[in-house]
């Protein structure tokens, strides 16, 4: 099966600043992609790029086979970054208008955005104004107008944002869902955590360069192991010997390990300072590969 999405030697800039430099990155179909990287890196600008409402200084795309992503246009859905609704129509006339500019019957139109509204939790506000939604109800809305018509691409610019940790976890499982289904989904994102939980592949783009990408298991790999620690007392972590970097959340510290070092000397280090409840060897998280793959730049990207 062919990739869904192929980018070659891609360069965009807007006056002099470049906003992407020799951009190389395949997206197998069916998979869920997690474009990362700090606002302002090139997430946005590539997937304007993809969705053809930018076109390239230079290099060559391919979205679903197609040189022009105009030709499958009505096989993409977008959700993107900065949102907006028609405040003065009702949610469900709302949909249905852009079903319909999609290329769908109003009778199938109407069926699955009542599928999606109950799946989303929406169902209730079908006929009130747009207006009346929340901010998280808006989101959750303009991500249903973006699947209306069962896209084979689906492409989201930050779809967390503004949403509750519930809408959070629905949206997630809808993520999942199209997948499921054969989609292919590529999604922004600024939150490792995120992408750790749902990416099957990552792109990691910092000032307009590709930094890393791969599945999520060799992006992890790539730069070694590190080890989840929850100590009772207070410990001096960087006198461990093999530890190169430091992440701490709480209770629990993430330590990155150098190539080669060996945990068991860790945790014989750490027996005689403090009383240890946790300790786990693992692959290194997606936050720690992106601090060091960002290096001087993370204080800003962060």
């Amino acid at each position: 099966m062919p990739d869904a999405v192929v980018l070659e030697g891609v360069r965009k800039s807007f006056g002099e600043k470049v906003a992407l430099e020799d951009l190389w990155l395949r997206i197998p179909t069916g998979c869920i992609c997690g474009f990362l990287g700090s606002n302002g890196a090139g997430k946005t600008t590539t997937i304007r790029l993809i969705i053809g409402i930018f076109r390239p200084d230079a290099g060559r795309i391919q979205v679903l086979g197609q040189a022009d992503p105009a030709l499958v246009k009505h096989r993409l859905g977008y959700l993107p970054e900065e949102k907006g609704l028609y405040k003065k129509m009702k949610v469900q006339d709302l949909i249905l208008y852009f079903a319909q500019l999609k290329g769908m019957e109003v009778g199938q139109a109407r069926q699955r955005a009542g599928e999606l509204l109950a799946t989303l939790g929406l169902a209730e506000w079908a006929d009130k104004k747009c207006e009346a939604l929340s901010k998280g109800m808006g989101q959750k809305l303009q991500i249903l107008i973006s699947l209306i018509h069962r896209p084979e691409l689906v492409i989201l610019d930050e779809p967390f944002s503004g949403l509750d940790p519930l809408s959070r976890d629905a949206m997630r499982d809808l993520i999942v869902e199209l997948r499921r289904e054969g989609r292919t989904v590529i999604f922004s994102t600024h939150v490792m955590e995120q992408a750790e939980q749902l990416c099957d592949r990552v792109v990691l783009i910092d000032q307009g360069r590709k930094l890393v990408e791969g599945s999520l298991e060799e992006v992890r790999a790539s730069t070694g192991r590190s080890v989840l620690v929850e100590a009772e007392t207070m410990v001096d972590w960087e006198r461990l010997p093999g530890v190169i970097g430091i992440s701490a959340a709480g209770r629990q510290v993430d330590l990155s390990l150098a190539e080669g070092a060996d945990p068991q000397q860790i945790l014989a280090a750490l027996v005689g300072q403090a009383r240890v409840r946790r300790f786990e060897v693992r692959s290194t998280s997606l936050h720690e590969v992106f601090v060091r793959a960002v290096g001087g730049h993370v204080d800003a990207a962060l």
